[in-house]
């Protein structure tokens, strides 16, 4: 280095060029808390994150009886008595005092008691408690020493398929299973068992049917089979029986008679002669719409609604019931009725069809009841209690959230168009993991890495204590109830009903004694840097050391320019506990992204892009080092890259 009037000049001798400065390295940090406390946006326009998102998921409040309301207006933050500096060498913490405006709305019956009209509004601002601020280095003073909030590493909401690799069984049989995971809520999991019936649990709780979940969806048995296996329309057309044309079910069948169309004398098919599709597209144009099918075929299939003898106007074959040889006769004679029967490929095992008859409910009551024996056992179950707890467990906002990332990610792996702001379960949503995992099934699709980056996410410091925050309000909103029930509604101001302490005690125990929150490493300057930027696999919602395989603590290729492979501890926290990497940052689904250079017609621009581990695998991925010549085009005639997670040249 040379000095140049009080200039330092730095001489650069790397061999690889850097067209992009280090950023701030404790970046991550104070953005995180920035985002949580959003003070520079007027109350009207704040996002519905960090603590604005906290507060308004247990606003608004209301009692037993309906007759009060207990709404959120805003929220202020003020100054802080001290500075950072005294409060280090005074022993105290760095904080600020938090109030929130709130508005109580009474309301009383009217004469004819169908509606509430409202009697009174008051709204007072009311003090919460002292809210540690973050300091310009990343950190937080807390009784007068420094103390960082490690970011979280944890697997991202959303659905991930997976597979036991064939140790369930001796037989070595793989069993598919899908998992969904909400942000906050109940897990969903789906598994088969050795004879390809599809279960699911709960929570994790007793097993059920895949199906008895779709019914208390709102799906009956034939809607189920309707969604799963194309559908054969059988008609009765004086005593014969007829199959109604479709190109993607009867392309390769065989012709049972010469087929021609009606006024006309010209034969299309002969019998015997194998249907292509194009033989059948000429059929529909002919006018020709079925063609007759024999009553041995029908044997064995399966039907999708009932099939009735008109003569004795009696069921002889019930819906999802398998078509018996014993009712040949009766459709050889053609006093049946017109009935659906579902097209099973070679190629597709009956999985859906299996799961329907291993279980009995008709209806979605009696699903929803099954749902909850399955939840609450012991308990005595009423269609009431069952719909009431199965919509609190996946409808409700305050007890089901997947969050825009767990939204996001579903919509990808499933291809759905669900609208963002749609974070609760869908029926769709459920359909088509079933759909994907009968894919599997019969050896379509791909399973999920979920050690892979595009699978974790990482909570930074604002969305760590966002979640603290919220689990002090949901303290306080029993206590507001509380009081709500017993206080004289007439008289009773806001601060008579609202008592903070849970909060300001829920913020105190997550930075005194959460795992995350660490007394900062003060060794030297780059030891604190590397402390603000470290990963932790470990704490609330993560893993634990003693649960935590080796898969997990590995080095994993999507790691690369995101992760240091280097440095982690020794010892059992190994592989839990890494750092970012200099370059990479996190964009606002938490997801770590990391730049590269666009390659333009085999040269390397200055064109920087910042990628997610799911958006590298999309793009051919050149090393850093790859040989350059002077005008930066690539000078080796083939250039080793990942591509999909792969290595190609």
């Amino acid at each position: 280095m040379t000095s140049n009037h009080g200039a330092i000049k730095r001489e650069d001798f790397s061999k690889i060029r850097t067209s992009l400065e280090v950023p701030s390295l404790i970046e991550m940090q104070i953005r995180s808390y920035a985002d949580f406390l959003q003070l520079d946006v007027p109350p009207e326009k704040k996002d519905d994150r960090g603590l604005q998102a906290a507060l308004t998921s247990v606003f608004p409040i209301v009692d037993h009886n309906h007759s009060a309301i207990l709404e959120f207006v805003n929220y202020s933050l003020g100054n802080s008595k001290y500075n950072a500096r005294d409060c280090i060498e005074h022993g105290m913490t760095y904080a600020a005092p938090l109030r929130i405006r709130v508005r109580l709305i009474v309301r009383q019956k009217t004469e004819t008691e169908e509606s509430q009209e409202v009697r009174d509004v008051k709204e007072q601002e009311i003090y919460v408690g002292e809210l540690p601020l973050m300091s310009e280095r990343g950190t937080f003073i807390i009784n007068g020493t420094e103390r960082v909030v490690v970011s979280q590493l944890h697997r991202s909401p959303g659905v991930t398929f997976m597979h036991d690799k064939g140790k369930t069984y001796a037989s070595g049989k793989v069993l598919f299973s899908a998992r969904i995971i909400p942000y906050r809520g109940s897990w969903l999991d789906f598994e088969f068992d050795a004879r390809d019936v599809l279960y699911v649990r709960v929570d994790r709780r007793r097993k059920m049917p895949a199906t008895v979940l779709l019914k208390a969806f709102g799906y009956s048995t034939d809607e189920i089979l309707r969604m799963y296996y194309p559908v054969e329309e059988i008609t009765i057309v004086k005593g014969k029986l007829l199959r109604k044309l479709d190109i993607e079910i009867h392309a390769g069948l065989r012709s049972l008679t010469d087929v021609s169309p009606k006024r006309s004398n010209e034969l299309i098919v002969r019998e015997g002669q194998k249907l292509s599709r194009s033989i059948i597209q000429k059929m529909i144009a002919a006018g020709v719409k079925a063609i007759p099918v024999s009553p041995e075929e029908l044997v064995g299939r399966t039907a999708v609604t009932e099939i009735v003898d008109t003569s004795k106007k009696e069921t002889l074959v019930e819906k999802n019931s398998v078509i018996p040889e014993t009712a040949i006769e009766v459709l050889r004679s053609g006093k049946v009725s017109d009935f659906k029967v579902i097209y099973l490929a070679p190629t597709v095992a009956p999985v859906i069809h299996d799961t329907l008859a291993a279980e009995k409910t008709s209806s979605k009551d009696e699903a929803m009841v099954e749902v909850y024996k399955r939840l609450r056992p012991g308990e005595t179950p009423t269609v009431e209690t069952s719909r009431t707890l199965f919509e609190n467990t996946f409808f409700n906002p305050k007890r089901y959230d997947l969050s825009p990332v767990g939204r996001l990610k579903l919509n990808k792996r499933l291809r759905l168009d669900v609208s963002p702001d749609d974070r609760t379960l869908t029926a769709t949503d459920i359909v088509e993991v079933v759909r994907y995992l009968v894919l599997l099934n019969a050896g379509k699709g791909e399973i999920d890495d979920i050690d892979h980056l595009g699978n974790r996410r990482v909570r930074a410091v604002g969305e760590l204590l966002e979640n603290q925050f919220r689990l002090g309000l949901v303290w306080m909103e029993r206590n507001i109830r509380e009081r709500m029930t017993l206080a004289d509604l007439e008289t009773a101001l806001p601060h008579d009903l609202v008592n903070a302490k849970p909060i300001i005690a829920a913020i105190k125990e997550f930075f005194a004694s959460s795992q995350l929150s660490q007394f900062m490493d003060q060794t030297n300057p780059l030891a604190e840097i590397t402390h603000k930027r470290r990963l932790s696999a470990l704490g609330p919602g993560g893993l634990t050391r003693d649960r935590a395989g080796f898969e997990v603590r590995d080095v994993h290729p999507s790691h690369y320019s995101r992760i240091c492979p280097i440095e982690t501890p020794e010892g059992p926290n190994i592989g839990l506990i890494t750092s970012l990497a200099t370059y990479a940052r996190i964009n606002h689904f938490g997801f770590i992204e990391a730049p590269y250079l666009r390659v333009s017609k085999g040269v390397v621009t200055d064109e920087i892009e910042y990628l997610s581990a799911v958006g590298g695998e999309r793009n051919a991925i050149a090393q850093a080092n790859s040989q350059l010549d002077a005008k930066g085009r690539l000078s080796a005639d083939n250039v080793s890259a990942r591509f999909g997670g792969d290595f190609v040249l």
